[in-house]
């Protein structure tokens, strides 16, 4: 009983008067119900981000041949590759920097800082002139864009416990949810001379820049996003030049100083002590698991807008910029029910790792099909291509969702950004390969049209189920290991 007695206000809060990190967690026990004021501040500043990584797709086989530097057809898909990767590579330059400066100066300078970025660098990437002048400025979108690795770790610590998964969620799905809404405006507002000539003449800016007019909307979208963010609050906790804590807590602590001390001992020991994050195998064997798919989801997010665009001659669906959008902003509207409704019943149900391995086995025969998609035409080919599209996209989206939760889990909060940082750091490396692999896979393929093993497309698909299979056996034991506290 005596015990019990020692234990019980050691049990109570410390919070610092001046520390943003504990305003939070004062707010967190006050707050009842949904929060759905943290939820909708969350998904917009990462879709902000999401949106120019994958909004180039539709119209980037259009800008390459308009930038005259491909000197076959069927090379288009390789100089495309390079642009697609230019912002992971820039970005996995900087993520462990970003991720750094966040744990150190807070969460909300970084976000702030990435979502400006997006503003200069995005519009000034849809008046490319030339390839290279595109591959420059998706650099520096990409270097200068950290906010990933940060708003992970901000959508775990600004949520109580049990809306833990339900933030970690809303990343992964405003994130999936950008790379289909960023093709749907990309597709959409591609082109305006071309689609509206009424509206926007050839002579004007729009006609000039064909690819500026969705560039510059979404770079509109990142301002005021920009401008609402500095009213986000930190949740960093900075105890360094604050004062005391509340003096309720220093009576009780006064109370029983040397029994406080004596349990406080004890519960850190009682802990894991805190070790490098490379050792953290936890922490590393998540990342390791996460870039796979995502080598593999970004490969597939190019792959699908080449081969929907290229002619059916090379075994593409000759779609429009505009028929791409349509499909991925159908695709969209199915993840966000899935994600919002579904989502968190299936992780208390099964647990991000079951999760995860279901979701990449089910891809695989959904992959091997699309090759044999091309082959319809009219309303069978729209209706199963936006059922597949669907389908990939929740399987995807599932898995990367179960892989944040899994990271964020596996560190404590003083280690959050920079163990984020790490993740963006090999995710972005892998994402830069994805684009320039898919794209030049793309074109080798469309080049072997009659060949007797996997000819044309199927075995484009055939590499990306190769990857996805290596990916599903990584989630198992022992490599894919949960923190257990």
């Amino acid at each position: 009983m005596a015990v019990e007695e020692q234990k019980e206000p050691l049990l109570e809060k410390h919070y610092y008067e001046n520390c943003p990190g504990c305003k939070v967690e004062k707010l967190k026990e006050s707050q009842k119900g949904l929060p759905i004021r943290e939820l909708v501040s969350i998904w917009i500043v990462v879709l902000c981000t999401t949106l120019p990584i994958s909004s180039l797709f539709p119209f980037l086989y259009f800008m390459i041949r308009d930038f005259h530097i491909a000197k076959r057809e069927e090379d288009i898909g390789y100089y495309a590759g390079y642009i697609g990767s230019s912002f992971m590579f820039g970005r996995a330059l900087t993520s462990v920097f970003w991720g750094i400066v966040a744990d150190r100066y807070g969460r909300k300078p970084v976000i702030i800082i990435g979502i400006i970025a997006v503003v200069i660098f995005n519009t000034l990437f849809g008046l490319s002139v030339n390839f290279w002048m595109a591959i420059a400025m998706r650099f520096l979108l990409g270097s200068l864009n950290g906010l990933l690795g940060p708003i992970k770790a901000y959508a775990t610590e600004i949520f109580r416990e049990e809306y833990q998964a339900l933030g970690v969620t809303t990343v992964s799905t405003a994130w999936g949810i950008g790379l289909i809404i960023g093709p749907a405006v990309g597709g959409y507002l591609a082109q305006p001379a071309e689609k509206f000539p009424s509206i926007f003449s050839k002579e004007s800016v729009f006609g000039r820049f064909p690819y500026f007019l969705p560039c510059l909307a979404i770079s509109l979208f990142a301002l005021v996003v920009s401008i609402a963010s500095c009213w986000l609050p930190e949740t960093l906790h900075m105890h360094h030049g604050s004062s005391e804590p509340d003096e309720s807590r220093e009576d009780v602590e006064n109370a029983s100083l040397e029994s406080s001390t004596k349990y406080k001992t004890q519960k850190v020991e009682g802990k894991a002590p805190k070790k490098s994050l490379i050792r953290n195998w936890p922490l590393m064997s998540s990342i390791i698991v996460y870039c796979i798919f995502s080598l593999h989801d970004m490969a597939y997010t190019e792959i699908f807008s080449l081969w929907a665009v290229s002619p059916r001659r090379y075994g593409g669906l000759s779609y429009t910029t505009e028929d791409v959008g349509t499909v991925l902003a159908i695709s969209g509207a199915g993840l966000l029910i899935f994600q919002t409704c579904l989502y968190p019943y299936v992780d208390r149900l099964l647990g991000p790792v079951v999760v995860a391995r279901i979701s990449g086995v089910l891809s695989i025969p959904l992959l091997s099909s699309y090759p044999f998609i091309a082959v319809l035409t009219g309303l069978g080919l729209s209706t199963v291509l936006n059922c597949a599209s669907v389908a990939k996209i929740v399987l995807s989206t599932s898995i990367i969702t179960s892989l944040f939760l899994l990271q964020n889990k596996a560190v404590d909060q003083d280690q959050r950004g920079a163990a984020n940082g790490i993740a963006m750091t090999a995710m972005s490396l892998f994402k830069a390969a994805g684009p320039a692999g898919g794209g030049a896979i793309f074109s080798w393929a469309q080049k072997r049209q009659d060949a007797a093993f996997l000819p044309g497309d199927q075995m484009v698909f055939f590499i990306l189920n190769v990857v996805e299979a290596i990916g599903v056996l990584m989630t198992f034991k022992p490599f894919l290991v949960e923190r257990r506290d």
